[in-house]
C-alpha cells in the first residue's frame, strides 16, 4: 500500500511552492495562456481547486464529479477570477483535502474516480500530488519538469509506464534514464524499442508535456502514446 501520510505531506509542500509562485503574478498574468491548449492560467488554477474538492468527494464516498459537463462548466466559471480569488480558492480547497486526508480512515479501501476508474484510497494523495506538480509546470511561470522533486519524477514515470503497459497500440518498450529502467507497451518477452533520456524528458514525453526530441530511440521510431 502507498504511504498516504508521506504523500499528503508532499502534496502540502508542492501546493505551498505553487501558491508562492502564483502569488508573484498579477491579474493580467492570470488571464494569459498556459501551456495547455485552450486554457489560460486561470483555467489551470480553477481546475486545481475543483480537483481538490473532487478528490474530497472520492475519499468521502461520493461521485468525483456530478458529470463531465459540470466539471468543465465549473472550470469555465472560475477561470476569469482575479488573482486573489484564485489564490484563496486553491489554498482553501487544498486545506479541505488535507483535512479529509488527516481523518481516520481505511486507506486500503477501493474508491471510484472518473469514468469508472477505481483505485486504492491510499493512492489518492499521490494522484493529487501529480495534479499539483504537473499543473505547476503547465502554468509556464518558471517551474519546469527539471524543477520537480526527484522522488516525484521517478514515481510518476513508473506510474505512467504502468498505465501504458499492455496497450495494444504501443510496442513493447524499455524506458531508461541510464540508471533506472521501466517496461511499457504490449506484452512481449523482450522489448522492441529502447527509449533513453534524462528523467525530466522521459516524464515529459510520457505525460504529454514534451514531444520526445531529447530522447534517444533504438530499435524503431519513438512510440506514439495514446492520450492520458
Amino acid at each position: 500500500m502507498m504511504d498516504h501520510a508521506h504523500d499528503l505531506a508532499s502534496v502540502r509542500d508542492a501546493t505551498d511552492r505553487l501558491l508562492t509562485a502564483v502569488g508573484k503574478l498579477d491579474n493580467a498574468s492570470v488571464t494569459e495562456s498556459s501551456r495547455l491548449p485552450g486554457w489560460s492560467r486561470g483555467h489551470v488554477l480553477a481546475h486545481l481547486a475543483r480537483n481538490a474538492d473532487a478528490l474530497v468527494n472520492v475519499l468521502e464516498g461520493r461521485p468525483m464529479y456530478v458529470s463531465g459537463e459540470a466539471r468543465d462548466a465549473d472550470i469555465e466559471r472560475d477561470a476569469p477570477r482575479p488573482l486573489d480569488a484564485q489564490l484563496t480558492d486553491v489554498r482553501e480547497s487544498a486545506a479541505r483535502f488535507q483535512d479529509v486526508g488527516a481523518a481516520p480512515a481505511d486507506w486500503s479501501r477501493t474508491v471510484e474516480l472518473r469514468n469508472g476508474v477505481t483505485d486504492s484510497a491510499s493512492r489518492v494523495p499521490f494522484r493529487r500530488w501529480v495534479e499539483v506538480e504537473l499543473h505547476h509546470v503547465d502554468l509556464g511561470i518558471g517551474y519546469e519538469l527539471e524543477s520537480l522533486p526527484a522522488e516525484f519524477t521517478e514515481r510518476e514515470t513508473g506510474f505512467l509506464a504502468a498505465r501504458f503497459a499492455g496497450h495494444p497500440e504501443v510496442p513493447p518498450t524499455r524506458l531508461t534514464d541510464g540508471t533506472r529502467a521501466w517496461r511499457t507497451g504490449r506484452d512481449a518477452a523482450a522489448a522492441e524499442v529502447t527509449v533513453t533520456g534524462p528523467p525530466a524528458d522521459l516524464l515529459g514525453w510520457l505525460a504529454g508535456r514534451r514531444a520526445g526530441s531529447a530522447l534517444t530511440v533504438e530499435g524503431g521510431a519513438l512510440p506514439t502514446l495514446p492520450p492520458l
